[in-house]
């Protein structure tokens, strides 16, 4: 075993390496095309090839292929032994000083979150999917929810077509705005309850840590700003979105919350990511 963790802590103790890991992390429990961790950190195929042969031979991340292409998930199994036996030998089994080797993490019920849950949708321009989402369960979970949106790089205006598809469902427009990340970190800010990132690309960013560790999910969907065609082939790629995330949406609202461990929860929103 102390040949195997030295091993596996050597592979991550490689900056690249650790941020392609870092990002897979992120991403689970997706399976991501190796040229878009290339793109994403901007590394070179043939670099990169060398990372993730290193990650996967050591364990800590799996890959399948799909036609012509390799994906990558990162691989829990391995990630729980190493990080598990790493605790455990440092400390000894010592509870006082290594729990997450020796006991379940503290698995809480929603009810301890007490009044309504607050939920952060995030994407990169904050003008179309996150704004679906946050209208969507602002609609659907009434007063159980407080519901905002972001982006990790806002565009100056919600997408002129969204706003036509959100009016077309009947929801209020007009107090819509793209916002930063940055308006949601520091004391005054809300503590998040949930957090989900609805495009790749925000995902794959090296996004703050949140306090309180909220429940998370990647509920990845195409952005339709980046839509080609005509003016109603552009307007049903909007739509189309909407459609998903309302679906998505829809089956999180209807989950028993207060009833639900936290991991639980963990698993019902990976879910909701994979199916709908």
């Amino acid at each position: 075993m102390e040949i195997e963790l030295s091993h596996r802590l050597s592979v991550l103790g490689h900056p690249q390496r650790l941020a392609v890991f870092r990002l897979l992390m992120r991403r689970y429990p997706g399976r991501v095309p190796a040229g878009e961790v290339a793109s994403a950190l901007d590394i070179k195929a043939s670099t990169l090839s060398s990372y993730l042969a290193a990650l996967v031979q050591a364990g800590l991340v799996s890959q399948t292929r799909e036609g012509t292409f390799l994906h990558y998930q990162a691989d829990m199994d391995g990630i729980r032994d190493t990080f598990g036996g790493l605790f455990l030998d440092c400390c000894r089994g010592r509870p006082d000083l290594c729990w997450p080797a020796q006991t379940p993490v503290p698995d809480q019920n929603a009810d301890a979150l007490g009044g309504a849950c607050n939920v952060l949708f995030v994407c990169t321009g904050n003008s179309a999917r996150s704004i679906f989402a946050e209208c969507i369960l602002r609609a659907e979970g009434g007063d159980r929810f407080n519901v905002f949106s972001a982006g990790t790089s806002p565009s100056p205006d919600v997408h002129p077509i969204a706003l036509d598809v959100l009016k077309a469902n009947g929801h209020v427009v007009d107090h819509l705005r793209p916002r930063t990340l940055q308006a949601f970190r520091g004391p005054e800010a809300p503590r998040f309850d949930f957090v989900f990132t609805v495009c790749d690309q925000a995902a794959n960013e090296d996004c703050p840590v949140w306090e309180g560790q909220p429940v998370s999910a990647h509920w990845g969907l195409p952005d339709p700003v980046a839509a080609q065609g005509t003016e109603a082939e552009k307007a049903l790629a909007f739509h189309q979105v909407y459609g998903a995330l309302r679906r998505r949406i829809s089956g999180f609202a209807a989950l028993p919350i207060r009833q639900l461990s936290r991991t639980s929860l963990q698993n019902a929103v990976d879910e909701i990511g994979r199916d709908f």
